[in-house]
């Protein structure tokens, strides 16, 4: 009788519901670095990825038809090594029923991740990963968060050339796939713009001691550095600039001056600047998600830190996935990457739209970068939007030391 009474009783109870369901998950699958020499700028990103899921989970999950999903993230440390990527990819795949993937942080991973998500042809939403050329090989199921990487030091350039056209410019950069991109699409620039490089060398990514290569800088009579990598070596190439008193007018680097703890290097950091796929005082209105604003205050909220790109990166490709579900209404991959394919909208985190032919398909055609830079405000450290100028929230600071 007792049974018969809670059985009904339950019954009741999700007939009382507003006619949608709410018993599965959606399998999500990626790879962080949670070791190894890209967790700085990692960390964040996977912050953005736990944060959206939590905000979808709390609001009751995904809607597909009349059916609520919650969000299951399965994840596992790449340890920042290639070789891991791929055995790890397989595994979210086969073995943990991954419905849809993420991408780990870096182009090269993401290229290592993407073999193994066409192989299966499932949906990955990459971010994180900047370099264009994996979206040349006739791939169907990636799709592109991030600006491409041969666009990165574009805005950095153009305020070069609006503020001294005479700049002698040095290209030093990190020898790896993104960052080789970034400082290739910098020199072509660069000639269109008619600036003058006087340097272009690329060093080891494991590098620690910069010496060499600022001396190599100073003798070039360069004075505007432009290129990194990421953040070990970005914030060591910047400590080490300071510490021998380069006399550079402007410094700007790929992605380390972007992470919070970049401001630790004291006034080292000052004046740096960083192309910046998204700032928190963006004014963006979104077509879906939250607001610039919503985001940032709940990211401070609940990690104690103003979010940087990575972390917006992070959290805008899940609500990218969960439209293009939503809009399918359907968790088939060819319709979810149908809905993908033509998108175009604007989020939090800016416009998105994705290539759709042959040569280039899920490369990000619709996103904008702005530039940003260390200034101090009372004293305190804390980046300023300082490029194109329409979107400023200070001044260039030009040069550093002005």
């Amino acid at each position: 009788m007792i049974r018969k009474t809670a059985l009904a009783i339950l019954l009741a109870g999700t007939l009382a519901l507003p006619g949608i369901a709410s018993a599965k998950d959606i399998v999500i699958g990626f790879t962080t670095s949670e070791t190894g020499r890209l967790n700085a700028d990692a960390t964040p990103q996977m912050h953005g990825f736990e944060m959206w899921r939590d905000h979808v989970n709390d609001n009751g999950g995904i809607k597909v038809g009349d059916t609520k999903y919650k969000v299951k993230l399965v994840h596992y440390d790449d340890q920042s090594k290639s070789n891991r990527v791929q055995q790890l990819y397989a595994r979210l795949v086969t073995q943990d029923d991954a419905d849809f993937l993420f991408s780990p942080y870096s182009s090269g991973l993401t290229a290592t991740a993407a073999i193994i998500s066409e192989q299966y042809g499932k949906v990955m939403v990459t971010t994180g990963a900047a370099e264009g050329k994996t979206y040349t090989l006739g791939n169907r199921y990636l799709f592109q968060t991030y600006t491409p990487a041969h666009l990165y030091l574009a805005s950095a350039l153009d305020a070069v050339k609006a503020n001294n056209p005479d700049a002698k410019i040095a290209l030093i950069y990190s020898n790896d796939g993104f960052s080789k991109a970034a400082a290739k699409g910098a020199a072509d620039h660069a000639k269109e713009l008619g600036l003058n490089v006087v340097m272009d060398e690329a060093y080891d990514p494991s590098t620690s001691d910069f010496s060499p290569v600022i001396n190599k800088l100073v003798s070039s009579g360069a004075n505007v550095l432009v290129g990194g990598g990421h953040f070990a070596d970005g914030s060591t190439l910047t400590r080490q600039l300071h510490e021998q008193n380069a006399d550079l007018k402007m410094i700007s680097l790929l992605v380390a001056p972007d992470v919070p703890k970049f401001a630790e290097l004291g006034d080292a950091a000052y004046g740096v600047s960083v192309p910046s796929q998204w700032e928190p005082n963006a004014a963006f209105k979104p077509d879906f998600g939250p607001t610039p604003e919503a985001f940032t205050q709940a990211y401070k909220k609940r990690f104690d830190e103003t979010p940087g790109y990575h972390a917006a990166g992070g959290y805008a490709a899940g609500i990218i996935l969960q439209h293009a579900i939503e809009q399918a209404g359907s968790l088939d991959t060819d319709k979810v990457a149908a809905e993908l394919n033509k998108m175009d909208a604007t989020t939090f985190y800016g416009h998105i739209k994705f290539a759709s032919g042959e040569d280039n398909h899920g490369l990000q055609v619709g996103h904008d970068m702005v530039l940003a830079q260390w200034q101090k405000k009372d004293g305190k450290l804390q980046k300023q939007v300082v490029w194109p100028k329409k979107a400023q929230t200070a001044p260039l600071l030009y040069p550093i030391g002005q």
